[in-house]
């Protein structure tokens, strides 16, 4: 394949395209090495989720890292916040093959350095980047080295008996649990982590399928928590869990079927973490709800908020010393997993919430959830930037209004406020929409989408 530039596939902290237009094997194995330069490690691990062709990719980048002399643990089929366990519990840099929710024919690599730190644009992915480049025709320079060792490893017994050692589950009620694993790779964690817990485990599209036969991997979007929801009022579940293609991200459901807001769930473990780190930091992003940095502050925490994206967030979450960080696309990152993003712990510190009492989770959740909110709308549009500055400007300047550009633009007044954000893998913008009540939500998110979609 011939490549000059990787700007279509090298994104803000990750490395995501189509698979083989936009790349494939051969730069796959550059990346490989191109990663040990950046991270100048002497071992990796590389592990993959169930696409058709992750273990291709993954298994040619661990012969590009190889042939720099590093030696490589593969881990197979994970999650990738399984991957992250590995480079935490192992302490060397670790590379993930996934294009998370993207649809089958997307593959991408999400890496880190040992201990799990992001690898992103301003942290060695730019670098990453470059070196592909130089070497797309001839290949990396021989470093005079013996090839390292390619072993595998299978660490997730590991990785569950480290989630169950962070939260306490041993008392709980027992409680009917329907998982939607979305053919994705919580079909693969989910029965080692739950097991032996007082859960009846209602089990959704376990099966491993990169083509996603029953719905896309992706629990943000409405209609992929259908079958979830209908399964959950029809079996009289206590709680619906979905997780994403590569099972970072958990989504949740009560035991009306009713979703219950990303925000919601950072809160709750938000004051569960700080209970246990009375005054310790929690990292929201700018697109959480209010209610987020209100009740951390409620429970004694201080509240900072910080840009969209796992690079960002595990940066503050390092830099702060936070217990705590939550975003509103269902990422959750603790200090216990080195930094790094775990569905599946916040899933667990839900089930423990809810398991210690004997209300519904509807009930325990009243309390996080205060405004309402729009959810993640999303618009293709032809000029992300031209669309964003005519949105800036029929906003600038109106009395009560300020805004401010962390991460997108953001508009906030007393009673509203509305992000608007151009995708990093796609060409959308996505708006996100909160106001003290339902009607000015309609109106602001109305009269913002006349104006994105103009």
């Amino acid at each position: 394949m011939a490549v000059t530039d990787l700007s279509q596939i090298v994104k803000a902290y990750d490395v995501r395209g189509v698979v083989p237009d936009q790349w494939d094997e051969h730069l796959a194995g550059l990346f490989g090495a191109a990663f040990v330069q950046v991270t100048g490690a002497a071992a990796i691990v590389v592990g993959h989720d169930m696409r058709p062709s992750s273990p291709g990719l993954s298994g040619a980048f661990a012969r590009g890292a190889a042939g720099q002399g590093v030696d490589v643990t593969e881990i197979g089929l994970c999650s990738t916040d399984q991957l992250y366990f590995a480079s935490g519990h192992l302490d060397v840099p670790g590379a993930m093959f996934t294009a998370s929710h993207n649809p089958a024919q997307y593959n991408g690599i999400k890496m880190c350095r040992a201990g799990a730190a992001p690898v992103g644009q301003n942290s060695g992915l730019a670098y990453v980047r470059a070196l592909v480049e130089t070497w797309a025709e001839s290949g990396p320079p021989a470093t005079g080295a013996e090839p390292g060792a390619i072993t595998r490893r299978d660490v997730l017994a590991a990785y569950a008996r480290h989630l169950r050692s962070l939260v306490d589950l041993t008392g709980i009620r027992p409680l009917k649990v329907v998982v939607d694993a979305g053919n994705g790779m919580g079909g693969h964690t989910v029965p080692t982590v739950f097991e032996g817990l007082p859960l009846e485990l209602d089990a959704m599209y376990f099966a491993l399928d990169g083509t996603f036969p029953n719905h896309e991997a992706n629990p943000l979007d409405p209609k992929n928590i259908v079958d979830l929801q209908a399964r959950v009022r029809e079996t009289g579940a206590d709680i619906g869990l979905a997780f994403d293609g590569d099972a970072d991200r958990c989504f949740v459901v009560d035991g009306s079927g009713d979703p219950v807001p990303p925000s919601a769930i950072t809160a709750l473990v938000a004051e569960r973490e700080l209970a246990k780190d009375p005054g310790a930091t929690v990292i929201h992003n700018c697109i959480t709800s209010w209610s987020v940095p209100e009740i951390v502050r409620e429970a004694g925490g201080t509240p900072v908020r910080t840009r969209v994206g796992h690079s960002f967030i595990k940066e503050q979450m390092a830099r702060t010393g936070a217990v705590f960080g939550g975003e509103h696309s269902a990422h959750y990152y603790f200090r216990d997993f080195w930094n790094a993003d775990t569905g599946m712990l916040a899933a667990l510190h839900v089930l423990a919430a809810l398991g210690e009492q004997d209300g519904p989770l509807s009930g325990l959740v009243d309390r996080y959830d205060r405004y309402a909110a729009s959810g993640e709308i999303n618009s293709t549009v032809a000029d992300q930037t031209a669309s964003m500055a005519a949105v800036r400007a029929a906003y600038s300047g109106r009395e009560g209004v300020t805004l401010d550009e962390l991460d997108g633009l953001t508009v906030t007044t007393e009673d509203w406020w509305f992000n608007l954000r151009p995708s990093n893998t796609e060409p959308l913008l996505r708006l996100n929409v909160e106001a003290r009540d339902a009607e000015t939500v309609t109106r602001v998110r109305d009269e913002a989408l006349t104006l994105i979609r103009a």
